[in-house]
């Protein structure tokens, strides 16, 4: 994989972050813990891309009744939390 080098401006907190998870061994460095970060981010992506495509096409997102069904029929007790990647509002087409 070709590497590029970039500058980018964080929290302080979350640089501590990094530097402590490198001190302690779980990265291999401060640039590989961000890699890491970023890679997950866009698959996050990635799949919510893939999500609101397959909503688009089969009619978009469940209602609270169908929701219910399901999750009864899941076996499921109580509402599931999701959680949403933090992206950016789309820009429309012109």
């Amino acid at each position: 994989m070709t590497m590029s080098k970039i500058a980018v401006s964080l929290p302080a907190e979350l640089v501590t972050q990094a530097r402590r998870a490198t001190r302690e061994g779980r990265a291999t460095s401060v640039s590989a813990y961000v890699a890491t970060a970023l890679e997950m981010q866009a698959k996050l992506d990635d799949l919510n891309q893939l999500l609101e495509e397959m909503l688009a096409e089969t009619g978009g997102p469940l209602t609270a009744a169908e929701r219910r069904a399901a999750d009864a029929a899941l076996g499921m007790k109580g509402p599931v939390k999701t959680v949403r990647s933090a992206r950016r509002p789309r820009r429309s087409k012109r």
